[in-house]
């Protein structure tokens, strides 16, 4: 995964020049909350077993500045079918922010949930069932079961363990807190 070549324009994104990026691992210019996945998502491009991806990722500028992006990779194929690279789109999706500490991990900026939804997260992560979330938000079994299948679809997430372990990789609960609770940022 090096850079071969760049558009000047992408490589001013991380403050380099098209020169200065080739020949960069691309992984190391980009962070994601879950690197395996960035990985397994590019292996499966080069191996031809997909085609393209979009991920949601953070870079740093010229100036140590965190941006968020969303990259958007294809395979770009010979006429054999064989892989011959791949192309990588990226775009801001934020302004550039300075880490408080450059020894620091940067979070993602991960999605905004409504204060209904924080709801169902936190009950979700603390073990509530269905019926006990129902019963305690005042919504229908059915109205509970929608708001989870929605974020089990907005995380990617097969389950509910598998989603409140993908919410917890995102920074969404406040750390060394019982019950979980969702940061006040991450609701709107």
């Amino acid at each position: 995964m090096v850079v071969r070549a760049a558009d000047p324009e992408f490589a001013r994104q991380f403050g380099l020049s098209a020169d200065e990026i080739r020949g960069s691992g691309l992984l190391g210019l980009l962070r994601t909350s879950v690197p395996a996945r960035l990985r397994e998502q590019f292996a499966a491009l080069s191996s031809g077993r997909r085609r393209r991806f979009t991920e949601r990722v953070t870079g740093r500028d010229g100036n140590g500045h965190t941006f968020s992006a969303e990259i958007t990779v294809t395979a770009v194929g010979r006429p054999s079918g064989e892989v011959a690279g791949l192309l990588v789109l990226l775009r801001r999706t934020g302004e550039a922010q300075r880490p408080e500490k450059d020894h620091e991990p940067v979070l993602s900026g991960g999605p905004v949930l409504s204060a209904l939804d924080a709801q169902v997260l936190e009950g979700v992560a603390s073990g509530e069932s269905t019926v006990q979330l129902a019963s305690r938000l005042y919504l229908s079994r059915q109205g509970i079961e929608y708001r989870v299948g929605q974020m089990l679809r907005r995380f990617d997430a097969p389950n509910r363990p598998a989603l409140v372990a993908r919410a917890h990789a995102l920074g969404m609960f406040a750390v060394g807190q019982w019950p979980p609770r969702v940061l006040p940022e991450r609701v709107k």
